[in-house]
């Protein structure tokens, strides 16, 4: 698909627009039970075989108990105050490796990684929820209601993690950026929406937005499959549909969008069908508050390796650090 089709197409779509009545209370009561969680944690050093930064194992409780895990590299004996970049991986994925974050480490960043819970990483799921399990975590919790999803936790769980390194006095709350792809980009833009010290976010194919049009479009070739999963062995004559898209679109990413105030670069394969382009400009169109906001648009790729897009936010990065 040619880039100026797909402006064409979807340049004014906005998603279900199906937004709770209780949206904004139903996230500041999370947010406030964080902050009654406090900033307390643990920061264990972890070998980095590095001349140039160290690594530590930052654990905390966060809500229900869960004990969670996020790597946090920075650089050795810096003088100034730092930088901050929030990395958030991809679904079923993990923190990955230490060394890949060495080099921003090395350039005056600090480097935090989140696990997200009850996936490849450290960190723990204690969430207990009524009904299935299998399958996904979009819908895990959905039958108990919006209070037991476990996006609800994660979205949280992010929030408390900007709260603890903010805490921190080396860091230069001015310049608090975040990243991420596919889940991660969704992760991104959650920690920009939740965290307004978020000054620029970069953002690879979002997931975790638009589920009603998403469960339209090919669902079961594409990272949604599990809301065609529901349907299929919970409910097959769809009796609780509405139900089910209602409780979904309280962690819907088009809701949080008008939340964020930094300036996003989003990167979009036009040939995705894993994270389909629609869903996507489903939350772009709704980022109006936004400082700024661009679009690499990638008409040959899909939900893959996007070329460039690394070097052009360590372009951007590398502005925090000589703008001292």
């Amino acid at each position: 698909m040619y880039t100026k089709d797909a402006l064409a197409k979807w340049h004014d779509y906005l998603g279900s627009q199906q937004k709770p009545a209780d949206f904004t209370e139903f996230w500041q009561k999370g947010l406030a039970e964080v902050d009654l969680l406090g900033t307390t944690h643990e920061m264990i050093p972890h070998e980095l075989f590095s001349k140039q930064a160290e690594g530590f194992d930052l654990t905390f409780t966060g809500v229900g108990g869960a004990r969670v895990h996020a790597q946090v590299i920075r650089p050795k004996a810096n003088q100034n105050k730092c930088p901050v970049l929030f990395q958030f991986h991809g679904y079923h994925g993990d923190a990955g490796d230490w060394t890949d974050k060495v080099a921003l480490a090395a350039e005056g960043f600090w480097v935090v990684a989140l696990d997200v819970r009850g996936q490849g990483g450290l960190s723990e799921d204690m969430s207990q929820t009524s009904g299935g399990t299998l399958k996904g975590h979009i819908i895990r919790g959905v039958e108990t209601g919006p209070d037991h999803l476990f996006y609800r936790s994660v979205f949280l769980d992010i929030y408390q993690l900007t709260r603890i390194i903010l805490h921190y006095p080396e860091v230069e709350s001015e310049k608090c950026y975040a990243y991420g792809a596919s889940q991660g980009g969704a992760l991104a833009l959650i920690c920009a929406a939740l965290a307004p010290e978020i000054k620029e976010s970069f953002v690879c194919y979002p997931f975790l937005s638009d589920y009603r049009e998403a469960y339209r479009l090919d669902v079961t070739n594409s990272a949604y499959e599990e809301l065609a999963y529901w349907f299929r062995f919970k409910d097959p004559l769809h009796e609780k549909e509405e139900d089910f898209f209602a409780t979904l679109d309280y962690i819907d990413l088009q809701y949080f969008a008008p939340r964020i105030t930094g300036k996003v670069h989003w990167a979009i394969g036009l040939e995705d069908t894993v994270c389909p382009p629609k869903t996507q400009f489903a939350v772009y169109n709704n980022l109006i508050n936004v400082a700024d906001k661009k679009l690499y648009s990638y008409p040959e790729y899909g939900h893959e390796y996007l070329p460039r897009f690394g070097d052009i936010m360590w372009q951007y990065l590398s502005q925090a650090v000589t703008d001292k």
